[in-house]
């Protein structure tokens, strides 16, 4: 299927690529905060010839295809409500994103990887409660070694965050892009101002 996107008058041409949707359960709250869930145009599109979601809000932008011709959505719900996870994941994204995309033993914030506190060559398991973030050269000086043996220590313990813990400390950290059309759909537990 060959799709055109169709540009608004006086408007600057915008890829497509650069029209992420933002999925919602079927309770109108992102399937995720961090990373927030997006899908890509395309499988928006799929999505809604399947039937599997609901358009929420659109873009001002139009696909067409030879037989057929649709405004982009921007926000999806979808039509059966997924439970969310009680427990976040264990990925490199969400120990970053609980230690604040900070190294834990010296506090810079670039050429992050993860460590584990006790090394695996002794007996370290890849867990929650066993691994921080750490800067490539931290990483290196503390190699295979036991804090103590370095004097590496930890800025804070590390521990398995909570959901809770984790939206909290995304919201440092927001998306490069929000579409003004997400707005209504997000941070609905922010304190209000007055």
């Amino acid at each position: 299927m060959t799709i055109h996107v169709a540009q608004p008058r006086q408007a600057q041409p915008v890829s497509p690529q650069a029209c992420p949707a933002l999925v919602l359960n079927a309770d109108y709250r992102p399937l995720s905060y961090y990373p927030l869930s997006l899908w890509s145009w395309q499988d928006t599109i799929k999505a809604v010839c399947l039937d599997r979601v609901n358009i929420v809000s659109h873009y001002d932008r139009t696909i067409r295809s030879p037989g057929a011709e649709i405004r982009l959505p921007s926000v999806v719900s979808l039509k059966t409500f997924i439970q969310p996870s009680r427990e976040p994941a264990f990925t490199r994204f969400n120990v970053f994103l609980r230690d604040r995309f900070c190294c834990q033993y010296c506090g810079a914030r670039e050429d992050l990887t993860f460590d584990h506190v006790i090394p695996r060559s002794k007996g370290g398991l890849t867990t929650w409660g066993n691994v921080v973030a750490a800067c490539s050269p931290c990483n290196v000086r503390k190699a295979d070694r036991l804090p103590a043996q370095v004097k590496m220590f930890p800025l804070q313990k590390p521990y398995a965050p909570s959901v809770h813990d984790l939206h909290a400390n995304g919201r440092l950290f927001p998306p490069n892009y929000l579409h003004e059309s997400w707005m209504d759909y997000l941070y609905w537990d922010s304190e209000l101002e007055p």
